[in-house]
């Protein structure tokens, strides 16, 4: 991007590349949302859409808090690829409002691993209301690694973001 073309170059579909505003709206995007979409495959093959609670650990990287009992967590830990819609709302038309899909993988935290000490606590302080189940055994943290993120920053405004991007990384 230069003073002659300020349109930064585009990424491999096509979309702009991500610019430092894009970015940080991602970014705020992620660790703002309550809650989120999340598309997984499910042993068929084809997609499934469930609602989902989200936090992000210190890097940026969400995380959710499943019972191992549901449809998706199951999906998850037979096939790790997923998608995550986080967005924006307010009044006027949805469209309008700035949303970030973000593709990625799933990974399972055991139960002994150092950090679930730290996801226990992000999870509660973002969803008080969380601590009703928080202990329930058939509950596990599953980390959302990122793969890539498309983000629609409002009517006509879009921009594919790297992990790199997505991840509050230096």
């Amino acid at each position: 991007m230069n003073e002659k073309n300020p349109t930064p170059p585009a990424g491999a579909d096509g979309s702009p590349a991500a610019r430092a505003e894009d970015i940080a709206l991602a970014r705020r995007l992620l660790a703002d949302a309550p809650d989120a979409a999340l598309a997984v495959l499910d042993d068929s093959g084809h997609p499934f859409v469930s609602r989902v609670l989200v936090a992000t650990d210190r890097d940026g990287t969400p995380f959710l808090f499943v019972s191992a009992l549901s449809h998706h967590t199951r999906a998850l830990i037979r096939d790790g690829r997923c998608s995550l819609l986080v967005t924006e709302t307010g009044k006027g038309d949805p469209l309008a409002h700035p949303r970030l899909t973000l593709q990625a993988m799933a990974a399972p935290v055991a139960r002994d691993a150092p950090e679930r000490d730290r996801l226990r606590q992000y999870f509660l302080d973002r969803h008080p209301k969380s601590a009703l189940y928080i202990d329930f055994q058939d509950f596990l943290f599953i980390r959302l690694m990122p793969i890539k993120g498309h983000l629609v920053a409002g009517f006509g405004s879009t921009a594919m973001l790297t992990a790199h991007a997505v991840l509050n990384e230096t």
